[in-house]
């Protein structure tokens, strides 16, 4: 009787496994939207706070280094731990991190202040990101890399938003009017509560769904060399992408000579160009392979990058919009084949990439603020050119049949 009930759970968590629950990827994509919108004001805020508080581009940097470290740090431990003891609740309390540094940071009247008020709200991303990648994962029945994309697509429209909203917003009002976006967090909050009771009452049926997985027969050393590499195509990726996010405007200011609203009109069409590429990835990975979509997308930006310091406005608005797209579909495959190596450390491997996507964005981010700082802005997009053929490694990633059938 006993195996009997056994065969049925099997059969009913095969059979969950096999739908795809949008409402749920839909709902932490939106609140993936509002949390990132929120962090993106972040760097759209740094000509403002460089004028106010007379800051240099080293001091910038370390403002993105202390952000992206406290989102960066935790997060490989908050995931182990919730892939042993899950947290239904923790989204809501990683966006109460995420309130109370927005507050903080409308209400900063020195540099201190700007770098606590930035490290509470990387603490609140540090809670959100490993869970929520969970959560996607959970309901992807089996559509990881569409599960993903959705789930991350959410948190790059966020990111494009926010240059637009601080030129509409911060910059004509003030860095009080940061205050306002605190309705974005409380939305948020009320989001993630509904998807706190999904998560608990699925729970137990996601183990037996997890227990289902099926292995990928390498060793535990191929295992380590491919996160190794993995690991590397991430610091490629976000090393280049911490000179737009925290640089581009400051190098179209001083280039081409545009507006600060100018400037963060530019950086708006990069961060969309972003989130459409971020959508493509996941499902073309589902398709024909995420080793191949990882691949085109760290290598393939290469030409672009290469040509972008040597272009009019016009072309850099082009040949930008054109590695946004292709360098965005990478993460997401990068992370459900790191899933796929690991299989039931979803938590865990989420935060580990997570995490250090987020630090390498704020390393790149204080290295790059001081090339500029010692030599031109101009020169920092010389030296990133070369990031993207880092990507020839990944012709040693084992191919582990992610194709979907």
């Amino acid at each position: 009787m006993q195996n009997k009930d056994d065969q049925t759970s099997a059969a009913v968590a095969s059979d969950i496994a096999g739908k795809t629950i949008f409402s749920i990827l839909l709902s932490i994509s939106f609140s993936h939207l509002l949390n990132d919108t929120i962090q993106s004001i972040i760097p759209s805020i740094y000509p403002v706070v460089k004028n106010t508080f007379q800051l240099n581009f080293s001091q910038i940097g370390i403002i993105t280094l202390v952000f992206q470290l406290t989102a960066s740090l935790f997060q490989p431990l908050i995931g182990l731990y919730t892939d042993r003891k899950p947290q239904p609740y923790s989204l809501v309390v990683g966006m109460v991190f995420t309130l109370l540094g927005l507050i903080i940071l409308s209400q900063a009247n020195n540099y201190a202040l700007l770098l606590v008020s930035v490290a509470v709200i990387g603490t609140g991303s540090s809670v959100f990101h490993p869970e929520a990648s969970k959560v996607a994962y959970m309901a992807s029945g089996g559509r990881r890399g569409l599960a993903q994309s959705i789930f991350q697509v959410g948190g790059n429209l966020g990111g494009s938003l926010g240059p637009i909203l601080a030129a509409l917003i911060i910059v004509p009002f003030g860095q009080s009017s940061i205050l306002w976006f605190s309705v974005l967090a409380l939305l948020a909050i009320i989001v993630l509560i509904n998807v706190g009771r999904w998560y608990t009452h699925h729970m137990n049926m996601r183990k037996k769904v997890t227990e289902l997985t099926i292995g990928h027969g390498l060793t535990k050393a191929k295992v380590a060399w491919s996160v190794v590499i993995l690991l590397v195509l991430i610091f490629s990726k976000y090393f280049y992408l911490a000179s737009v996010t925290s640089y581009f405007t400051f190098y179209l200011m001083h280039k081409f000579n545009v507006s600060i609203q100018a400037s963060q009109v530019h950086l708006f069409l990069f961060l969309f160009a972003v989130a459409a590429g971020t959508l493509l990835g996941g499902p073309i990975g589902d398709r024909v392979g995420r080793k191949y979509v990882i691949w085109f997308s760290i290598l393939g930006v290469a030409p672009f990058t290469l040509l972008l310091p040597y272009a009019n406005l016009f072309w850099t608005t082009v040949l930008s919009i054109m590695i946004g797209v292709i360098l965005a579909s990478a993460f997401s495959a990068i992370l459900v084949y790191a899933q796929e190596l690991i299989p039931g450390k979803i938590g865990m491997i989420s935060g580990l990439f997570f995490g250090f996507a987020f630090g390498m964005g704020g390393l790149g981010s204080a290295l790059l603020g001081m090339l500029a700082d010692k030599t031109s802005i101009d020169y920092v997009y010389h030296v990133c050119a070369f990031l993207p053929l880092i990507g020839v490694i990944t012709v040693f990633l084992p191919d582990i049949g992610t194709k979907r059938k």
